[in-house]
């Protein structure tokens, strides 16, 4: 009797080991899909574009391999009490010491569903109406707005278009960094989603 009792209070610590190993593989996993660090809100809101379904390549059109022009997107589910939006792409796969980023667009009015194809590099946009666009991570030439990707050759790059809906709207200057817009849009995040894409030379 005694070995049976042994046994089953061993198995019961074996089992309750394993669930805590378990819980913290899953919240590993839920930090590292959050590449630009933000926290809050909830993964709820659903983005997609008519060009590449989540997790699958993007077409070489919206590539630095093609016309490099920025994919269609359309979003759904925003809760109601949201004022503005911030979308934000970025690389993490890249051999830099940050994610390398290929487009911020932040004040993006709250009534819109979604970006037409090749949004112009500007800081000040028509359509979005008021939206603005920052910097993204080339050192030279177009260094506001979208830039596709160009990764080295050889391995799969995984690029995430992160939408922010935002419980305020926040008073930011066009043509501003990754970092800049994520300092100020910390603490008023009410949900988010993302859609992601692959590309590989």
């Amino acid at each position: 009797m005694k070995r049976i009792s042994s046994c089953a209070a061993g198995f019961r610590s074996c089992c309750v080991g394993m669930a805590l190993l378990g819980m913290l593989f899953v919240g590993s996993l839920g930090c590292s899909s959050d590449t630009h660090g933000l926290g809050g809100g909830k993964m709820t809101i659903r983005v997609t574009s008519s060009a590449f379904e989540n997790n699958r390549p993007i077409p070489k059109k919206y590539t630095g391999d093609g016309d490099d022009v920025s994919p269609p997107l359309a979003w759904a589910d925003l809760p109601e009490k949201t004022k503005e939006l911030v979308l934000i792409c970025d690389d993490p796969d890249a051999p830099s010491a940050e994610p390398w980023v290929h487009w911020v667009m932040y004040k993006i009015p709250a009534d819109a569903k979604g970006l037409p194809e090749g949004i112009a590099r500007q800081p000040q946009l028509k359509n979005p109406a008021g939206a603005l666009q920052g910097k993204n991570s080339w050192p030279s030439g177009d260094r506001i707005g979208y830039r596709g990707p160009l990764p080295p050759p050889g391995l799969v790059h995984h690029y995430y278009f992160r939408l922010y809906a935002l419980d305020a709207p926040i008073a930011l200057e066009a043509g501003l960094a990754k970092e800049a817009v994520s300092d100020a849009i910390r603490g008023h995040i009410l949900a988010k989603g993302e859609l992601i894409g692959t590309y590989v030379r």
